[in-house]
């Protein structure tokens, strides 16, 4: 079994993705920043983050059906191209000094709407350039290189707007996606026509291939779940640290621990491979209950932060091997409509957290919430140890054939 990172076209594709998750990473910081200096309105910031989520959310099973019948590479390298186009403009108008917040809020949106294309392309593109006995270290290397920007992300962000401004956070940010964009071109990737249908047949059609296994929709409920818990324990984390757990340092803690949780967690998954990866990865992910309980009755702030840190390990783990289950069982001209609908419900709860997690703080206090998201991430990912699909799931014999004409190779 060769390493990933011999294979040149994955080769590429990695340094493409770890250049782009890092511009990436330092984006956030920035435009909290230069929003809420240029407007002094938390409201404002709000306007921008939702021009992004908003397309990105109502777009998303519309991008899956476009990269599995237009090839993944080409619809991520145009999405790639857009994203660098509206970053650049927004650092532009930064560094101009006098930024129009209408200009944000449209290169957000357009942006957000190429995400909803680019998102869904990650899996057929791994898939298309790595064989079946490679892809878990692949997906994992994917996700070590997504984790470690994550954990570096904010550092590099205050590095670079205290010695330049946010201005040239979006145009580093604008730089990696052009330079991805560079890379892509030259990448070669397996690709399976689609029948001709109509959108609505295809979006039918992955809705179908999604419906027809247990072990997938299942898991998907309880990753939504999860995913609408993490939002209630980001909104009131910080408020419980700060009041009841020592301070801002306590909630810095907490994060720094996660994130090297969430990148141990992609190193185990590229050397342990599970008999039954998905029984056991939700499992795992129920340990994010134990952080949200802890939170909610003020425990010491080390208890917290180790059960956080253990939580977010097992998600780094989930991550890859999700990946690479979802790459063998489903076939390869479907992967991206899966992958869209499998984003749609994980990106989807998260608004209903950041929503709902305040009114229920306001009506009945910060811990009623907090246990709340923990039973319900119990529940729902311990849960799925009922399903049979999901107890019987282990890595096939023969994964679903890839394309292996060089006809076929774009």
């Amino acid at each position: 079994m060769a390493h990933p990172l011999r294979n040149p076209s994955f080769r590429l594709l990695f340094l493409g993705r770890s250049i782009s998750a890092i511009g990436d990473a330092v984006v956030p910081a920035a435009l909290a920043l230069a929003v809420l200096r240029a407007t002094g309105s938390t409201g404002a910031l709000a306007v921008v983050l939702a021009a992004a989520v908003v397309p990105r959310l109502l777009l998303l099973p519309f991008g899956g059906v476009v990269a599995d019948r237009f090839d993944a590479r080409r619809v991520a390298l145009l999405a790639d191209l857009v994203r660098c186009a509206t970053q650049v403009a927004v650092g532009v108008e930064l560094l101009g000094g006098d930024p129009s917040l209408s200009t944000v809020v449209v290169a957000s949106a357009l942006g957000g709407i190429a995400s909803a294309f680019a998102i869904p392309t990650a899996s057929p593109l791994v898939a298309g350039t790595v064989e079946p006995a490679d892809r878990q270290r692949a997906n994992a290397l994917m996700g070590i290189t997504a984790n470690t920007s994550r954990l570096a992300g904010p550092a590099l962000a205050g590095a670079l707007i205290w010695a330049a401004g946010p201005g040239w956070a979006f145009i580093l940010d604008g730089a990696s996606f052009a330079l991805s964009a560079t890379l892509l071109a030259l990448v070669r990737v397996r690709h399976v026509p689609v029948p001709r249908r109509s959108v609505l047949a295809d979006l039918r059609h992955g809705f179908g291939e999604v419906r027809a296994r247990d072990w997938f929709w299942t898991s998907l409920l309880g990753h939504g779940v999860w995913n609408g818990a993490a939002a209630v324990l980001m909104t009131l984390g910080p408020a419980v640290a700060i009041d009841r757990l020592g301070g801002e340092t306590t909630w810095v803690l907490l994060l720094q621990a996660g994130a090297i949780g969430m990148l141990t967690g992609s190193l185990l998954a590229g050397r342990v491979r599970l008999h039954r990866p998905v029984l056991l990865a939700n499992l795992g992910l129920a340990c994010y209950a134990a952080p949200l309980f802890l939170l909610a009755v003020a425990a010491p702030a080390p208890a917290v932060i180790v059960a956080y840190a253990v939580a977010l390990t097992a998600l780094g783990y989930l991550n890859p091997v999700w990946e690479t289950v979802v790459q063998h069982h489903f076939p390869p001209e479907v992967l991206a409509r899966v992958t869209s609908y499998d984003w749609l419900v994980s990106l989807g709860a998260m608004p209903l957290g950041y929503a709902l997690a305040p009114l229920a703080a306001d009506a009945f206090g910060a811990p009623v919430p907090l246990a709340v998201a923990g039973l319900l991430v119990l529940a729902s990912c311990a849960g799925t140890a009922l399903v049979p699909g999901v107890r019987r799931l282990t890595w096939p014999a023969t994964p679903h054939p890839q394309p292996a004409e060089p006809a076929a190779l774009r």
